[in-house]
């Protein structure tokens, strides 16, 4: 399998790099305790105040807490469970593989431009940079044309397809119900509190929902890019939408105030990634004797 060892290489440094970040993040408790800061559009804000997230808001520091906690927990096992079957010349392992580096890449991005600047700053960027190239990579080495045949007649295209459609479409509406609206009446979109611009919906609105349609409508075609990109954003997403169910489990707990309707289609949405994720293990073949691998 073409870069297999520089994959490897790649997998085992994030895998090591974000154990650290993760740990250190959820140990650490320096600092004077929450406080009120006047970000520049006047809003008063609440401080965490404490850890590494000391100078995040209240919110977001709790967000990347819980974020941390499926890292750990979920991520990173993942990511070297995958590793070892890939190793294996599993093609299963292979797209886990592929749809878990992009989590990372996903979530250290966003950690690098959205969180305050702490002592980890570097190693989010290197964690960045190594899923980066280590998705990019991974993508690179199926033969596109052999996809279809990885898969058994009897995966749910349509059902596949219609989710990733429906969970595109909501996010985007939800996004855009967030942003919009300080658009039109020249006022900061609410959440904001002390940052600059909304990093998250900068990614999905530019890059994640815009792949899930292209991966929805060439899924429903039977393309053969269109396996690969339902496979690889199904389970980048089963890591993420988990981490996006803490965070908003962990913010209710705090005393937020979120939409019921909010909680459930959160949930709801991670339910059935799990499922979809399932789905399309089980209806992915692994025929001895045949690479579906490019050569290199």
């Amino acid at each position: 399998m073409k870069n297999q060892k520089s994959i490897s290489f790649l997998a085992v440094l994030i895998s090591l790099l974000s154990f650290a970040a993760t740990t250190y993040a959820l140990v650490s408790h320096q600092g004077k305790g929450p406080y009120k800061y006047k970000s520049i559009f006047s809003e008063n804000v609440d401080i965490y105040g404490r850890g590494l997230y000391q100078h995040d808001s209240v919110s977001m520091a709790t967000q990347a807490l819980a974020q941390d906690y499926v890292t750990l927990f979920l991520a990173i096992p993942l990511l070297i469970i995958s590793l070892v079957l890939t190793t294996k010349g599993l093609v299963k392992g292979k797209l886990l593989l592929t749809g878990t580096l992009g989590y990372f890449l996903y979530t250290y991005s966003s950690y690098s431009f959205l969180s305050m600047y702490n002592s980890m700053f570097l190693v989010y960027i290197i964690i960045m940079s190594a899923s980066f190239f280590g998705f990019i990579l991974a993508m690179m080495s199926f033969d596109i044309p052999k996809l279809p045949q990885i898969f058994n007649e009897t995966l749910p295209v349509t059902f596949i397809s219609g989710f990733l459609f429906v969970v595109s479409s909501v996010f985007c509406l939800m996004w855009l119900g967030k942003v919009v609206p300080g658009v039109i009446h020249g006022s900061q979109p609410v959440g904001l509190e002390h940052y600059t611009t909304l990093i998250i919906q900068a990614l999905d609105l530019g890059f994640v929902i815009p792949v899930g349609f292209i991966a929805a409508i060439l899924l429903m075609k039977r393309r053969p890019f269109g396996y690969l990109l339902a496979a690889v954003i199904t389970f980048k997403d089963v890591t993420l939408v988990t981490a996006l169910s803490a965070m908003v489990i962990r913010l209710v707990a705090i005393g937020v105030q979120i939409s019921l309707v909010f909680i459930c289609i959160v949930l709801l949405i991670n339910i059935v990634f799990l499922y979809t994720m399932v789905l399309i293990l089980k209806n992915v073949k692994e025929v001895s004797g045949t690479d579906f691998f490019t050569k290199g």
